[in-house]
C-alpha cells in the first residue's frame, strides 16, 4: 500500500472520532501525532492520566489507546481511506503503542465503515436494564466481531455468570476498605464540588445513573452517599447478560488488540440496539481477575467484562479538544 498525505483538517477530523472511544474513568490516556513526512498518525500513551493504583502495569490504559485506534481505523474507511497499522513500533518507546498510514481501499473495500454510525451513539449505560435476553443471534454476531479482532468474546452460562457477578461484589467490598483506590476514583469523578479536575475529561454526575435499591449493582457507583445524597434509587436487572473478552496473552500487545476488539464489539451492539456498559472491577484485584476466566474456554487472560442489555443508551461523557491530544510535526 502507497502512504497518502493527509492533509490537518481530515487529521483533526479523525482524531476527533478516534477519541469518541471509552477508557477507564474517561481518562482518555491517549496522544496523537501526525508526521506527514512520513504519513503517517502515531498513537502514544499518556501515563500521566493513568491510574497508578488500579492499574499500575497500564493495562486498562492500553485498552482504551486500542479502542481509539479502532476508532481512528473506522473513522479512515468513512472517508475513503485504507488504514494499515502497525503496533508497538518503537521497542526503545513502550510509548509509542501504534502507527497508522493510510492509503486509498482496494477493491474489495474495508469493512469497517458500516460501523461509523455507531461512534457517536455509543455510550456508557449505568443505568437499569429490562429483563428482555439478548437473542442468540445477536450474541453470535457480536461474537464474530470479536474474533475479526483477534479476540475471543465468552458468553458465560449461569453458574459462571454468579461467580463472576461474585467477583465483582467482592472487588466493591475491595475497593471500600482501600482509602487509595476510592482515592483515585474520586479524583476522576466530576460531581461539580469544588477542587474537582477539569469537566473535559472524568465521569459526570449525569452518568453515575442510579443508586441501587436493594442489593449491588451490576456497574461502579461513582456517586457515594457523601457526595451526592439526593441520588435516586433504582431496581437493577435480577442476572445480567455478560460477555468476557479476552486473549491468549497478556502482554502489552494483546492489551491492544483487545481495545480495537473491544471497541468493534460495542459499536456493533449499539447497532444491534443493546445497551452496554463495562465491569472492570475484579479484573483490577490480582486475587480476583484469574477466577473471572471460564475454565472451560480458551480464553487464557479477561480483559473486559461487558454487561448488554435494553435499556437507556446513556448519554455522552465530556471529551478534550482535539487541540490537546493532537501535535503536528
Amino acid at each position: 500500500m502507497s502512504p497518502l498525505p493527509l492533509l490537518r483538517p481530515l487529521v483533526s477530523s479523525l482524531v476527533e472520532e478516534a477519541v469518541l472511544a471509552p477508557s477507564m474513568h474517561n481518562a482518555q490516556p491517549w496522544r496523537f501525532v501526525h508526521r506527514s513526512a512520513a504519513t503517517v498518525i502515531e498513537l502514544h500513551g499518556d501515563p500521566s492520566r493513568g491510574m497508578p493504583r488500579q492499574d499500575p502495569d497500564h493495562r486498562a490504559l492500553h485498552i482504551g489507546c486500542g479502542a481509539a485506534l479502532f476508532g481512528l481505523r473506522v473513522a479512515a474507511e468513512h472517508q475513503g481511506l485504507r488504514p494499515d497499522v502497525r503496533l508497538l513500533p518503537d521497542p526503545e518507546d513502550p510509548w509509542h503503542l501504534a502507527d497508522v498510514g493510510f492509503g486509498l481501499p482496494s477493491d474489495a473495500g474495508g469493512d469497517l465503515d458500516v460501523l461509523h454510525g455507531a461512534l457517536a451513539r455509543r455510550h456508557t449505560s449505568r443505568f437499569p436494564f429490562t429483563e428482555e435476553p439478548v437473542p442468540a443471534e445477536i450474541l453470535d454476531g457480536l461474537r464474530a466481531a470479536a474474533r475479526l479482532e483477534g479476540c475471543r468474546l465468552t458468553v458465560p452460562g449461569e453458574w459462571h455468570t454468579d461467580t463472576v457477578m461474585g467477583l465483582v461484589h467482592a472487588s466493591e467490598l475491595f475497593e471500600a476498605a482501600d482509602d487509595a483506590v476510592r482515592a483515585e476514583i474520586a479524583s476522576w469523578t466530576r460531581t461539580g464540588a469544588a477542587g474537582e479536575g477539569a469537566g473535559a475529561d472524568g465521569v459526570p454526575a449525569y452518568a453515575f445513573g442510579p443508586r441501587q435499591y436493594d442489593v449491588t449493582a451490576p456497574v461502579r457507583d461513582f456517586g457515594s452517599p457523601d457526595r451526592m445524597p439526593g441520588r435516586p434509587s433504582a431496581r437493577f436487572e435480577r442476572t445480567p447478560q455478560i460477555a468476557l473478552l479476552g486473549t491468549a496473552a497478556d502482554t502489552p500487545e494483546a492489551w491492544l488488540t483487545a481495545g480495537q476488539a473491544l471497541q468493534r464489539v460495542l459499536l456493533q451492539a449499539t447497532l444491534d440496539g443493546l445497551a452496554a456498559s463495562l465491569m472492570s472491577q475484579p479484573l483490577e484485584w490480582p486475587e480476583l481477575r484469574f477466577d473471572a476466566r471460564d475454565p472451560l474456554s480458551a480464553v487464557g487472560y479477561v480483559h473486559m467484562v461487558i454487561r448488554l442489555g435494553y435499556g437507556p443508551a446513556g448519554r455522552a461523557t465530556p471529551r478534550r479538544p482535539v487541540s490537546e491530544v493532537l501535535d503536528f510535526a
